[in-house]
C-alpha cells in the first residue's frame, strides 16, 4: 500500500512539472508568427532526465532564419524552473509540420481556416 502511495505521489510529480514546463513553453513566442510554438504545434515531446530537459521539436520550415533565437528562448524560459538545471533541444523534421499541428487558437490567431 505504502509503495502504491508514494507511486502514486511520484506521478503526480511528474505530471505536476510536465504541466509547468509546457506551461513555460507557452510564453516562448515564434518573433515571426507572434504565436506561441506549443499552440503552433512545434513542441514533439519533453523529458527530464539528471536536471536536464530535453526539448524535440520541429519549425515550421527547415533553415527557419530564427532557430537559433527560438533555442535561446526556450532555454530562458525553462531554466526559470528550479528542477531544471540544463536545456537541450532535439530539433526533429518528421514528422513535418504542417498547419493542421497548430491548436485551434492559433489558427484562429493567424486567420487561418480551412
Amino acid at each position: 500500500m505504502v509503495d502504491e502511495v508514494k507511486q502514486e505521489t511520484n506521478e503526480t510529480k511528474v505530471s505536476d512539472l510536465q504541466d509547468r514546463i509546457l506551461e513555460q513553453l507557452t510564453k516562448v513566442i515564434d518573433p515571426e508568427l507572434r504565436v506561441d510554438l506549443v499552440n503552433l504545434g512545434l513542441i514533439y515531446g519533453i523529458s527530464l532526465e539528471d536536471k536536464i530537459c530535453t526539448v524535440k521539436m520541429t519549425l515550421t520550415t527547415m533553415g527557419c532564419p530564427i532557430s537559433a533565437v527560438l533555442e535561446q528562448l526556450i532555454q530562458s524560459a525553462l531554466e526559470q524552473l528550479p528542477e531544471i538545471e540544463k536545456v537541450k533541444i532535439n530539433l526533429v523534421w518528421y514528422p513535418a509540420w504542417t498547419p493542421d499541428k497548430m491548436s485551434r487558437a492559433a489558427k484562429m490567431a493567424l486567420g487561418y481556416y480551412r
